[in-house]
Order: C-alpha cells, then sequence, then structure tokens
C-alpha cells in the first residue's frame, strides 16, 4: 500500500514541475509550485525526515509562496 502511495506522490510531483514549467499564469503557476512542495513535504515524512519535512512545508509552502505572490503584485498583467 505504502509503495502505491509513493508512486502516486511521485506522479503528482512530476505533473505539478512540469505544469509549472508550461503555465502561462503566474499565479497559477505559484500554486502550482506550493502544491509541488506540499508533496515534497510529505514525500519526505515517507522518508522518515520529518524535520526535513517540516521545514519544506514551512518554506517550501508556506514562504515562498507568500513573497512569489508579493512579486506577482507588484507586476502589471498584459493581456
Amino acid at each position: 500500500m505504502t509503495e502505491v502511495l509513493n508512486v502516486l506522490l511521485l506522479l503528482f510531483l512530476i505533473a505539478c514541475a512540469v505544469g509549472v514549467a508550461y503555465i502561462r499564469d503566474l499565479l497559477s503557476a505559484v500554486i502550482l509550485f506550493s502544491s509541488f512542495g506540499l508533496i515534497m513535504a510529505i514525500i519526505w515524512q515517507q522518508l522518515s525526515a520529518p524535520d526535513v519535512a517540516m521545514v519544506e512545508a514551512a518554506l517550501g509552502t508556506g514562504v515562498v509562496a507568500l513573497l512569489l505572490i508579493a512579486a506577482i503584485s507588484k507586476t502589471k498583467r498584459a493581456e
């Protein structure tokens, strides 16, 4: 059961990475990147590294996403 979960997490991780690379909307890319960080935190937890998982969840999902959203808010949208 755990191997199936790990494979699904890895597939979702790859899908998020490819999605971030190809998506055109910046806010959607930040949301996908934040979900990438959350999935990485779950994978670190599965690998028995709870300290790394907590740092990844705090920084990769929270702080970086807030900084990127703040940077996007300073830019102008071109249609």
